[in-house]
């Protein structure tokens, strides 16, 4: 199997200083200068190559900002990645993210080629529940209906009656009209879900690694050192999300720095999520904390390059199971629609 080792270096071409001036100007502050030669020849490849394949590429807002801004035609959280690929018109996708990420497109585009640049950018959300354990649930609670994360894979996916996303895990958990439902796989976001909900829940005792980490001593430290304003993910613990000012999504993130445009703040999240999100609000300073997620780094310009040239990794998905994933990930754009499941 070819390695990114054994791909030709692309050639520096003093020219494309010039046709990627606009580009360099919008993330130089993200990027190193000393970072951006190295990056520069590798992105013009990849567009050069995505062109000749009419493919498109599709980043999570984890991914670093020579990913993010330099190759990708779409960008979002993990849903808005799924749905884009159903609508856009490119045959062969590649999915700049963790693997359930592409799982995810897959099974909303499966006449699509899905690709990953590297089979082992994996979630430790989706790794910490399998779909046997989904089964047993059911066993120890039968009738209860079970509401996952799509931070699942498609196996799991399969066993669940809907999915749900940070955004609409409320609404997706209340759509359904019962008194008690399984919720998986975070606690913590489960934790978050229970209070603001009539509903109990019975939580599976999984973790996001990144978000874990977070200590209510760091967010507190992020405020009185630098008078910022704190913006947390609902996957960290529970006294995190005490500390912060606002708990939300990814994409809600986003939309509350529009709405309150801050001095400063800190994003107690993935760290590339702030750094992409500052080059869209260079008013505001953005402060860490943050935890880098291992597995997205796995993602390179190099790897993306190898995937265009060769068409690995192709995501393959048991039709069964696909279908199944499928009805759990439709009732979930359905609620959006304002429909019960």
């Amino acid at each position: 199997m070819t390695t990114t080792a054994d791909l030709p270096v692309p050639i520096w071409r003093d020219e494309l200083e010039h046709e990627y001036a606009a580009l360099r100007a919008r993330i130089e502050h993200l990027v190193p200068c000393l970072e951006w030669p190295m990056h520069l020849p590798w992105i013009e490849a990849i567009n050069r190559l995505k062109q000749q394949r009419g493919a498109v590429i599709m980043a999570h807002s984890y991914q670093s900002p020579e990913i993010f801004h330099g190759v990708a035609d779409v960008t979002g959280d993990s849903l808005a990645l799924a749905q884009a690929a159903a609508d856009c018109d490119a045959e062969i996708i590649v999915l700049c993210g963790v693997h359930f990420m592409a799982e995810s497109a897959k099974i909303l585009a499966p006449h699509k080629t899905v690709l990953i640049p590297d089979l082992e950018a994996g979630c430790s959300l989706a790794a910490s529940i399998t779909a046997d354990d989904v089964r047993a649930l059911r066993a120890r609670y039968p009738g209860v209906p079970v509401v996952s994360y799509v931070n699942t894979s498609a196996a799991v996916k399969a066993e669940t009656d809907v999915c749900c996303t940070s955004a609409n895990a409320v609404q997706v958990v209340e759509s359904l009209g019962v008194d008690k439902v399984i919720f998986l796989p975070d606690a913590f976001l489960g934790a978050h879900v229970a209070k603001q909900t009539g509903v109990e829940l019975v939580l599976w005792q999984g973790r996001c690694e990144v978000h874990e980490k977070f200590t209510a001593g760091e967010a507190r430290h992020a405020r009185e050192r630098f008078d910022a304003k704190l913006v947390a993910h609902p996957e960290c613990p529970p006294e995190v999300l005490a500390e912060a000012d606002f708990v939300g999504s990814t994409s809600a993130m986003g939309k509350w720095l529009a709405r309150e445009q801050p001095r400063r703040v800190a994003l107690i999240t993935e760290c590339s999520m702030a750094d992409n999100l500052r080059a869209q609000f260079p008013a505001t300073e953005f402060i860490k904390p943050c935890n880098l997620c291992p597995h997205m780094q796995r993602i390179t310009l190099q790897n993306i390059y190898a995937s265009l040239r060769d068409l690995r990794h192709v995501v393959e998905i048991p039709a069964d199971i696909a279908d199944r994933a499928r009805l759990s990930l439709t009732r979930m754009l359905a609620v959006g629609r304002g429909e019960r499941v």
